[in-house]
Formats: C-alpha cells, structure tokens, sequence
C-alpha cells in the first residue's frame, strides 16, 4: 500500500466526521415528554 490508501481515506472519513458533528450541533433538540397518567383514587 505505497499510494496511501487508508490514509486518504481516513482522512475523508475524518472530513465528513467533522462536518456531520457541526450539522448535528445546530439542529434544534428533540423534546420528548410523557404524558402524564392521571393518579387513581382507587388504587
């Protein structure tokens, strides 16, 4: 492996890593609640 193969390729996986990561970041945050369960008397 002379040309480096894995390097480069590596080094692309690190590329799109990075610009995923900073995407992520500013995506609004799912909020994501239970309803809420009616307490019952007769228990």
């Amino acid at each position: 492996m002379a040309d480096n193969f894995l390097e480069k390729h590596f080094e692309d996986y690190e590329v799109r890593k990075a610009a995923y990561l900073r995407k992520k970041k500013h995506l609004p945050k799912i909020k994501h609640h239970l309803p809420e369960r009616p307490e019952d008397d007769a228990l």
